[in-house]
């Protein structure tokens, strides 16, 4: 993917760094707009046309979070880089868990933000790419669209974070075959985020609860003791 075209929104109230980092895309090809404030960036970030928002967390007026929220209620797709000075790891997760697709703390250097923010647009556009595999995936009464980044179970949406979607991707495009924890976590992520096999399990343990809620069968994902997880053979039609 070349970054020509690209449209990104850079919502940070430190104007140095919001200075650095636009110019740094600009550099790499992309076109970039800023908002300074969280009532202006989520109005452009939820009423405009973006491919990827790079969201402060510390924010004047709304907060980088309710901005967050708010984004992924409209927009539940739009590609978010998470960027703040909490370095605690609780702060990540609460980040990862909500559904951002990467997570950078300051200082950080504008060149690697700009790397960072390649990786999510390749990965996003990923089904796109031509002889790609077949964007809709099905698993008895699961469905999985990996284009428009939509599950449903028993034909009920079921809302996954950007890791759960990933997770179950990887699973439902490989049936049959046992991941290990350590092969799940480099299809599942980028860059700094979240990295270890707890991680793993409960993000598991989150796809099942929720497809559970849904009306769908939580024990589609089967663990095999000592190897990982895999997608067990399912049974029973469609629920499109």
């Amino acid at each position: 993917m070349t970054p020509a075209g690209r449209r990104i929104l850079v919502v940070e109230d430190e104007a140095a760094i919001s200075d650095a980092v636009a110019y740094a895309l600009r550099t790499a090809g992309y076109q970039v707009e800023t908002a300074a404030d969280g009532d202006t960036g989520c109005r452009r970030a939820c009423q405009e046309a973006w491919d990827l928002v790079l969201l402060d967390l510390t924010l004047p007026g709304m907060s980088g979070l309710d901005l967050f929220r708010e984004l992924r209620r409209t927009h539940p797709t739009r590609p978010v880089i998470m960027v703040t000075s909490r370095a605690d790891e609780v702060d990540r997760i609460l980040g990862l868990e909500l559904g951002a697709d990467d997570y950078v703390t300051k200082p950080f250097s504008p060149r690697e933000l700009t790397a960072r923010v390649g990786a999510v647009l390749r990965r996003m556009s990923g089904s796109a790419d031509a002889g790609s595999p077949p964007t809709r995936l099905a698993a008895g009464r699961l469905v999985l669209d990996t284009e428009t980044r939509e599950v449903k179970a028993a034909g009920t949406p079921v809302r996954l974070t950007r890791q759960e979607f990933d997770l179950l991707a990887v699973l439902m495009r490989h049936p049959a075959r046992v991941f290990s924890r350590d092969e799940l976590l480099d299809r599942i992520h980028d860059g700094d985020g979240v990295s270890t096999d707890r991680s793993v399990d409960a993000c598991v343990k989150r796809i099942r609860r929720k497809l559970e809620t849904a009306g769908g069968d939580p024990d589609l994902i089967e663990t095999v003791y000592g190897a990982g997880y895999k997608l067990r053979a399912a049974t029973g039609g469609e629920g499109a």
